[in-house]
């Protein structure tokens, strides 16, 4: 696949050109506008609240539909009132007018999105989109300043998305750090996955640091290249790539309750161990590193190329060849139409299929025009984040929530959730109208949210209409040497075997063995139930810090990457309430953390992922929901603004 050679510039690229176009290509350029974000943009740029029409206003019931469903004549009349306002910015020096009060922006907010009552967003809001330009969510204290002639040591274990941002932090805040990479280069996720047509499932705009923004993305979802590069940059812009050792893997973390430290065991990849004293650990390995193949008999025996999917062989060639593929989730329906092309004979084995979120631009580059209006009206790319922060995040969050009057709750939970499943069954019904063999066999029969949402530009359904791609029952009686046996006992003779069968997500922090206090091993203490108080930290186990932990994963509501730069927030919060209390430890309180879980653990149940059994990776073996966060993102960053001192024992002066 082609990448643009904006992948090579600057993660931060936000500059804004002055408009010297003439108005013709000014309207040209607006036929390419996001539009529902473009007149609280304007707003924003000019101080004119008038342009807030309220018969232009988003509806935000149709917030995931194109344009938010607005009609071809309200699109006209935006884009003719956003021409006439860019026009006389242009003729007047493009100056834009002083940044609007608090309750100004809070109108420009609310119409933005279609909403009412957002005062308890504004902070968020403000702080999220960095509007006045600072970062908001910087530590506000340096060690030295605090706590002079204090030292402290931290332990980061992993160096993708949340261990550049947790690094970053803790050098801003004069905190003194290793982070430990297994790989020999930063990105995580990003760096691992290099199968055919990887790419985030999440607009760029979302899935980027708030402070480190870029007007100039290539595409609209991202590549893994892009991705890629984009974290590797943003090492090196934050200056912590030779704070990382590579290739280096932490084994074992022990808490010693006479020193009050940590001593981490990490190994080379040559095999040379080594002990090291730290203060405080943060695990930032996520929950999406370690495939998990399936449990099916004689898995070990085929003869021909086998591989999941998060471990590509890049040396298969795959052309003329017998391929299977076992599992229709997120990686699988992104890799299949890759390589449908180049297999003589593909063969797809699903057992519960997904539901498709219609995605138009899915695959697409960003226009000329959306880049010329990032480039040249102030604001215009913020708000655009901000309409998808919205539209992704709690403005779509009751369509999952269960109505407990509504039945039957098999199909759908509520009537919400029901109008979504008929927009997202209407979507599988025209695709597959010419094939009703395909369509009863890719027709989900549980209420969408209860598993991941997977997007489609068309290229899924096409791809499966293809001769020489058959999609079959995935309930598999075993794998032989030469091929897979489905459920009937008829054996399918193929080359190679592509596992798109997911992750270990419910070991957190595997396969790393931590020892907290008294000896407790952190896996044996959590057993099949994953927990932390806000996902973060754990009781028995003093100053060690999760990122992407328990309950900390988002279904319909937000970024992860937002989730990340809350958690680093809190835990430097942490570390300031240790410098300023002179202590040297803190340890959350069981009460604190075993309350706070039954909340979610209650909240979870009153959710479409929680409410159905339909199998999902979303929960243990055992059914419990150690993933997912149920509640607002306004409360994940409520709770997170610092600690409450209150919530955790605090351990030893220094």
């Amino acid at each position: 696949m082609r990448v643009p050679d904006s992948v090579t510039s600057s993660p931060f690229v936000t500059e804004v050109a002055p408009i010297t176009e003439p108005d013709e290509v000014i309207r040209r350029h607006l036929e390419d506008a996001e539009l529902p974000p473009l007149l609280p943009a304007l707003a924003y740029l000019t101080g004119d609240l008038s342009l807030l029409r309220d018969d232009l206003r988003p509806d935000p019931m149709l917030a995931a539909m194109p344009q938010a469903g607005l009609t071809a004549e309200q699109q006209a009349e935006i884009r003719q009132i956003a021409l006439e306002v860019l026009v006389r910015y242009r003729d007047g020096g493009c100056e834009p007018a002083p940044v609007p009060a608090d309750e100004d922006l809070l109108r420009i907010m609310e119409f933005a999105v279609g909403g009412a009552e957002m005062e308890a967003y504004l902070p968020l809001l403000e702080e999220e989109l960095a509007y006045r330009g600072e970062d908001r969510r910087a530590p506000g204290w340096r060690l030295d300043e605090v706590a002079p002639g204090r030292t402290f040591r931290v332990v980061v274990v992993g160096a993708g998305m949340s261990g550049i941002l947790a690094a970053h932090r803790l050098q801003q805040a004069g905190v003194a750090f290793t982070v430990f990479e297994k790989n020999d280069d930063v990105g995580g996720t990003w760096l691992e996955n290099t199968y055919p047509g990887c790419r985030v499932d999440n607009p760029n705009h979302n899935y980027s640091y708030a402070f480190a923004q870029r007007h100039d993305w290539p595409y609209h979802f991202s590549t893994q290249p892009v991705l890629l590069e984009y974290f590797r940059r943003c090492a090196d812009a934050f200056g912590i790539r030779d704070r990382i050792r590579f290739r280096t893997e932490v084994v074992s973390a022990e808490w010693s309750e006479s020193d009050l430290r940590w001593s981490v065991r990490v190994r080379t990849a040559d095999g040379v161990e080594e002990v090291l004293e730290a203060d405080a650990v943060i695990s930032a390995v996520g929950q999406l590193n370690r495939p998990n193949l399936p449990d099916i008999p004689g898995l070990e025996t085929f003869a021909g190329p086998s591989f999941h999917s998060a471990r590509w062989d890049h040396a298969v060639d795959l052309t003329g060849k017998r391929v299977a593929v076992i599992g229709t989730g997120a990686s699988a329906v992104q890799f299949i139409p890759e390589i449908a092309p180049q297999a003589g004979e593909l063969l797809v084995f699903q057992r519960t299929p997904p539901w498709l979120g219609p995605t138009p631009d899915y695959h697409d580059e960003v226009s000329e025009g959306q880049r010329w209006l990032y480039g040249h009206v102030p604001s215009y790319s913020e708000f655009n984040r901000f309409w998808i922060f919205w539209r992704m995040g709690d403005g779509v969050l009751e369509t999952v929530r269960v109505d407990p009057d509504w039945e039957p709750k098999t199909q759908s939970v509520s009537q919400m959730n029901e109008m979504a499943r008929a927009l997202l069954a209407g979507y599988l019904t025209a695709e597959l109208a010419d094939r009703p063999d395909l369509l009863e066999a890719c027709m989900p029969h549980y209420p969408p949210g209860a598993k991941r949402i997977v997007r489609d530009n068309g290229v899924w359904t096409r791809t499966l209409k293809r001769d020489n791609v058959r999609l079959l029952d995935g309930r598999i009686r075993a794998i032989t040497r030469t091929g897979i046996v489905d459920a009937r006992g008829e054996e399918h003779a193929v080359d190679v075997i592509i596992y798109g069968t997911g992750f270990q997500a419910s070991r957190f922090l595997a396969p790393m063995q931590v020892t907290g206090r008294g000896g407790i091993d952190l896996h044996e203490h959590w057993g099949a139930e994953p927990r932390a108080y806000l996902g973060i930290t754990v009781p028995g186990f003093p100053n060690l810090f999760c990122l992407y932990g328990p309950n900390t994963n988002i279904v319909v509501n937000g970024s992860i990457i937002y989730f990340s730069e809350c958690g680093v927030r809190y835990i430097l919060g942490c570390l300031e309430l240790l410098a300023r209390t002179g202590q040297r430890a803190l340890e959350v309180r069981k009460d604190v953390h075993d309350e706070f879980n039954e909340r979610v653990d209650a909240e979870n149940r009153q959710m479409a992922w929680g409410c159905s059994d339909v199998n999902s990776w979303y929960k243990t073996a055992h059914g419990h929901v150690a993933q997912n966060w149920p509640f607002t993102l306004l409360e994940y960053w409520q709770r997170t603004l610092r600690p409450d001192p209150d919530d955790y024992e605090l351990l030893g002066d220094r």
